[in-house]
């Protein structure tokens, strides 16, 4: 009979994850965390770790040969049971570990749906799942037959990026020629998309033998490609309860992951309404949770934190075991923008709604929570008028997230 402790190796290029960790050690696991050696002093949480291991990195890449090799060797003297991806970018890296030391878990085949964009969408369209005009872009006579069949504008996207991270809009056929010219080798990592203009949606989950246990679905003031590439305001909120978007966008979320095979874990998942006849189109989806702080909003509406429910299902022995929390049905909106001020004061938002504050140098940001739609609405519209005469700041879109 086995009587050591299960032990969960975390993977994390990016600062984030440290509730999963915590929550992995309240179970009573060892928890181990792979991690960038540029972010060695980063504030992890280290009274919940065993052990931690650095990653020579450039820009947070880490080389996958180079990772196999030095977890193998960890592997000679510790047990691992389990491996888990924190970030978007790690997604890839677990599954070719899990593969190679026949650890449970998402595979590489599978782990493919949930980082590569054009997999994905040719997964949905096979499923009956909504997408935008897409192809993919490694055949000149293919892409020049798409851009005379399919009205512009368009948008070249990475297939493996995380957010929208070096995604192109364009007008012209000349445009896109140009990015594609531009890419040279690497133009094969790239596919080209028919831009839909409409409110984009995500649904955040918690899925338990390849059933959705937990979803919430919240909608983006302004799309992200937007809010990034023209500069604005982030802002997202929780959809009225019982509405018709809810309900199709339940449906739609448990549809996608099971077509992409999603067996246990968290997911984030992204949907535009078309402004132009109201259709829901699949974007993105993802096996972690959301980043911006989309984790506090979702446990603001429902109690329900993504990131201590994750690692509670990960951990749940037998697998399928898995009980998610009752969650509230109240309703919450999350704001946050760059600051021109180091460390902006919010002092002036004081509405009782407020149950979060963000503390990140040249950021602002609040959570408001209520039982009503309309008074969360009314109070993330004014706060957005607001932030863009207090706070707001534009710098150049990143080439890769800078977290």
């Amino acid at each position: 009979m086995l009587t050591r402790p299960l032990t969960m190796l975390c993977l994390a290029s990016y600062e984030k994850g440290a509730e999963f960790m915590r929550e992995v050690k309240r179970q009573g696991w060892r928890v181990y965390l792979v991690t960038s050696e540029s972010i060695r002093d980063a504030n992890w949480p280290r009274e919940s770790l065993d052990d931690i291991f650095f990653m020579p990195d450039e820009n947070k890449k880490w080389r996958l040969n180079d990772v196999i090799l030095g977890v193998s060797y960890l592997a000679r003297t510790h047990h691992i049971d389990r491996i888990v991806a924190l970030d978007d970018f790690d997604v890839e890296t677990a599954a070719a570990l899990r593969e190679h030391l026949r650890v449970p878990g998402m595979g590489e085949t599978t782990g493919r749906y949930f980082r590569d964009k054009l997999a994905m969408r040719a997964k949905a369209r096979e499923q009956g799942v909504p997408v935008p005009p897409f192809t993919a872009v490694f055949n000149d006579e293919v892409v020049n037959h798409y851009l005379a069949e399919v009205p512009g504008p368009w948008l070249v996207k990475p297939r493996s990026e995380a957010s929208t991270i070096g995604i192109k809009r364009t007008a012209a056929p000349e445009e896109v020629w140009n990015i594609l010219n531009q890419l040279g080798d690497r133009r094969s990592f790239y596919l080209l998309e028919k831009f839909i203009p409409g409110e984009v949606y995500h649904v955040d989950s918690i899925v338990s033998e390849r059933e959705v246990v937990f979803a919430a679905v919240s909608r983006y003031t302004r799309p992200p490609i937007e809010v990034m590439h023209d500069g604005d305001v982030f802002a997202t909120r929780t959809v009225e309860h019982d509405s018709d978007d809810e309900h199709r966008l339940l449906e739609f979320n448990q549809r996608v992951l099971k077509a992409m095979g999603l067996v246990r874990g968290a997911s984030h998942t992204e949907f535009i309404k078309a402004h132009e006849d109201g259709t829901f189109y699949f974007l993105e989806t993802s096996a972690r949770v959301g980043g911006a702080n989309i984790v506090e909003l979702v446990e603001s509406a429902t109690g329900v934190n993504l990131w201590r429910e994750w690692a509670k299902l990960e951990c749940t022995e037998p697998p399928g075991s898995y009980r998610p929390p009752q969650a509230r049905r109240d309703y919450a909106g999350l704001i946050i923008s760059l600051a021109r001020q180091q460390r902006p004061d919010t002092g002036a938002y004081n509405d009782p709604e407020i149950v979060w504050r963000l503390d990140k140098d040249f950021h602002a940001g609040l959570i408001v929570k209520s039982s009503s739609y309309h008074r969360i609405t009314q109070l993330l519209d004014d706060y957005l008028r607001r932030f863009r005469i207090d706070f707001f700041a534009r710098q150049p879109v990143p080439e890769r997230p800078t977290n």
